[in-house]
């Protein structure tokens, strides 16, 4: 797997970078590259539709977010992915070298675990033919609150299976680690959970400020 260049640029807000700063930004993701590689683990499971939420291998999933997602779902796959260990490891030396490709180095970490949730997702759908899958969704974002990520992660055997935790002030260690959600249904699903309406950056973002959007759609 490789580092979404683009994506990563788009992290940094650099649409309009030069030759010099995209030479960096591609040895940058190519250390990363050979450093770490996202690994993930998820699980299939039914979904009951309950006055409390929506269930899933004991995990309740609160608000209007999920409910819409997952309302003609019988099942939903809970999916953790990761950097790990080694991408920790990679950016404190960045950090002790370079505050500039530090913060490279960090937008090319969140660009290269959705890649691995990218994967994750297209393994899913293999292992499910002629079902249709939702688009993902991760505690934080719309009305999905962060307070069940300990939940979610025990769910996944994640500490155990890949060496995550979670903080007190729920953050989740290794750093660039991401759960989603992602509803399974026997017809195609047309609700689309994408865009500066449900994202819990919206009133703070930068790109909105600037009067343009981050390209996330």
């Amino acid at each position: 797997m490789q580092v979404d260049l683009a994506e990563a640029l788009r992290y940094l807000g650099a649409g309009q970078a030069d030759e010099e700063f995209l030479k960096t930004v591609r040895r940058v993701a190519s250390e990363l590259e050979q450093a770490a590689q996202p690994k993930w683990r998820y699980r299939v499971a039914k979904v009951e539709h309950t006055e409390r939420g929506e269930l899933a291998a004991g995990l309740c999933l609160t608000g209007n977010m999920a409910k819409t997602m997952l309302a003609e779902c019988n099942q939903a796959a809970l999916l953790i992915c990761t950097l790990g260990a080694p991408f920790e490891t990679l950016l404190r030396r960045k950090q002790a070298r370079s505050m500039a490709e530090a913060a490279i180095l960090d937008a090319c970490g969140n660009a290269f675990v959705e890649v691995g949730c990218d994967e994750a997702e297209k393994e899913i759908a293999a292992r499910l033919p002629g079902m249709y899958l939702t688009d993902r969704f991760s505690p934080g974002y719309g009305d999905l609150p962060l307070s069940i990520q300990p939940e979610f992660c025990a769910a996944l055997d994640a500490q155990r299976q890949l060496g995550i935790t979670v903080t007190e002030s729920l953050l989740m260690v290794p750093t660039k680690t991401v759960t989603a959600v992602i509803g399974v249904s026997d017809k195609p699903q047309m609700a689309r959970i994408r865009g500066c309406d449900f994202c819990q950056r919206r009133e703070n973002c930068t790109f909105r400020k600037g009067g343009r959007t981050c390209g996330v759609s």
